[in-house]
């Protein structure tokens, strides 16, 4: 035990950038591992636990415990906190444990920002954040290090809430502004990524024009969704894991209960594109990234940290 090393969010926060976190992804998740169907647990008050098992031979174990309390903005609390534990997989010692509330923030939205550079027009422009949670800032700083944006806005409940987060933003260089009309501002994006907790749609199909894509984050239960049926029914539609979207991925079960779609239609992981197929077919072609949460990121995000840390 005496090997083994404890981040803090602020560690994780000073040693883990975006960019190389991106690239650490797009070689990582091309290779197979053990991820079985994370486990998920209600909790009162609408919160859940979740526990996250990943295995690959080389890189290690790793086993993350997440809870989501919803209601924790009231507090002025993150919704989400996490703990992740990476273990040797030849002695099955414990090698670290993170506080991994950052790393899953980081790791969430570089593995948006990946799927984005794949499905994302090359000549995208504007970008709109739907949600103004935990991983808003992370979502722009990721999406930014892949497309060069003229335009970034953030739609979010609670006017008090957003403020600040632009004001940061923009003092960190990025042209980001408040969305005040949602339809509006969707009608006008080129990328939209969702990242909210919602159980009602809050972008319409009808409301994307052509050549959109959609990154649906934040809904990671059936029960949830950011989406009309509608909206899938419009999109070639990239998972994270099949398995997975299958299970828990509201915005898509809700579109095959409602015959919009079949389930043949969730045919395609995030990981063909990173062998070269299944990218952009058109200009005109509505794209879609489902991602409900893929143990190997965090794997992929622990072992880029260690390494780092231990080089530094």
């Amino acid at each position: 035990m005496h090997n083994l090393r404890f981040f803090t969010n602020a560690d994780v926060a000073a040693a883990l950038d975006y960019a190389p976190l991106i690239e650490a992804l797009r070689s990582g998740l091309a290779v197979a591992c053990e991820s079985p169907v994370r486990g998920c647990h209600d909790l009162p008050n609408d919160a859940s636990l979740l526990q996250m098992p990943v295995w690959q031979s080389g890189q290690g174990i790793g086993v993350k415990l997440v809870t989501v309390f919803p209601q924790n903005s009231a507090r002025n609390l993150p919704s989400v906190a996490a703990v992740f534990t990476l273990f040797d997989d030849e002695t099955g010692q414990p090698l670290a444990l993170l506080e991994a509330s950052e790393m899953t923030a980081r790791r969430t939205a570089c593995t948006s920002a990946l799927a984005a550079d794949y499905l994302v027009r090359r000549d995208a422009e504007r970008l709109l954040i739907v949600g103004n949670g935990t991983l808003a800032a992370h979502m722009v700083r990721a999406h930014c290090c892949v497309r060069p944006y003229r335009e970034v806005q953030i739609w979010g409940r609670n006017p008090d809430k957003l403020a600040p987060l632009v004001t940061q933003l923009q003092a960190e260089g990025f042209p980001v502004s408040a969305s005040r009309d949602l339809q509006a501002s969707v009608r006008e994006a080129d990328s939209i990524t969702c990242i909210t907790t919602s159980r009602e749609p809050l972008v319409l199909g009808a409301w994307l024009k052509p050549g959109t894509h959609l990154d649906l984050v934040g809904a990671f239960l059936p029960s949830m969704r950011e989406t009309d049926s509608a909206a899938v029914g419009r999109a070639r539609i990239v998972v994270d894991t099949c398995e997975g979207a299958l299970e828990e991925a509201g915005d898509l079960l809700f579109a095959i209960a409602d015959g919009v779609i079949h389930r043949h239609a969730i045919d395609t992981e995030l990981k063909v594109l990173l062998q070269g197929q299944g990218a952009r077919g058109s200009d005109e072609e509505i794209t879609l990234f489902k991602s409900v949460g893929y143990a190997l990121e965090d794997l992929i995000a622990a072992r880029a940290l260690l390494a780092q840390t231990t080089a530094a």
